[in-house]
């Protein structure tokens, strides 16, 4: 296999299945099986959440496939997906931020591209740097894409997505920028899924992404 899915405490797998408890539980139950314990004591990057530990065991479990990782980064040594994943987040340059795109969603986003389309670019083990495959439910957590600035990154979702995540969202912008309502501040395809018309709607709302530095 060329994709390992490293779970951590808020990091779920991408697909939504597993959480760190029930991979904790799997181990125990089954020691050899296919949940195996990765310990993170020797950091090299702490900033992205690349450490020497975590590494070896990718470079092992993917047989020398992928040989580095990151646990906070989407620019930087992203983990790869392998193809079952709940959403998926991608850089989106106009506005300095990032759009997220959820499996259930069929219409275009304003990258340009469908989930599918993107899930092509995403999948398979490939670590492509401005793309991720993730859980819905790591999209409120303090850790997602913590070394790009974190969940104020996002500028984009399907309204069924955001509308899901609100209130996790919500109370984590307002505990890392004392922002309320940090939702009403996301677009989504009832508003545009054009990329100009994205960053004048970001602007009209003040989104934090715009002042953010640059993610490339």
């Amino acid at each position: 296999p060329s994709h390992v899915c490293v779970v951590t405490p808020e990091r779920l797998g991408l697909c939504g299945a597993v959480s760190w408890f029930d991979a904790k539980a799997t181990h125990e139950l089954d020691p050899s099986g296919p949940c195996q314990v990765v310990t993170k004591e020797k950091p090299i990057d702490e900033r992205i959440g690349e450490y020497e530990d975590v590494n070896e065991v990718v470079k092992k479990l993917s047989q020398g496939a992928l040989e580095e990782v990151s646990l906070y980064s989407i620019m930087e040594k992203p983990m790869t997906s392998c193809g079952c994943f709940e959403c998926i987040c991608g850089i989106e340059p106009f506005s300095n931020g990032v759009c997220i795109a959820n499996r259930e969603y069929a219409g275009t986003t304003p990258l340009g591209m469908t989930f599918s389309e993107l899930a092509s670019m995403t999948g398979g083990g490939v670590q492509t740097p401005g793309f991720m495959g993730h859980g819905k439910h790591f999209i409120a957590s303090k850790k997602f894409m913590k070394a790009e600035g974190g969940i104020g990154r996002i500028v984009w979702m399907p309204k069924e997505l955001k509308d899901q995540v609100a209130d996790a969202l919500n109370k984590t912008a307002k505990e890392l920028y004392g922002i309320d309502n940090f939702t009403d501040m996301i677009a989504d395809e009832t508003v545009t899924t054009d990329p100009e018309e994205l960053v004048a709607f970001l602007t009209e709302k003040g989104h934090p992404a715009l002042s953010m530095d640059p993610m490339m």
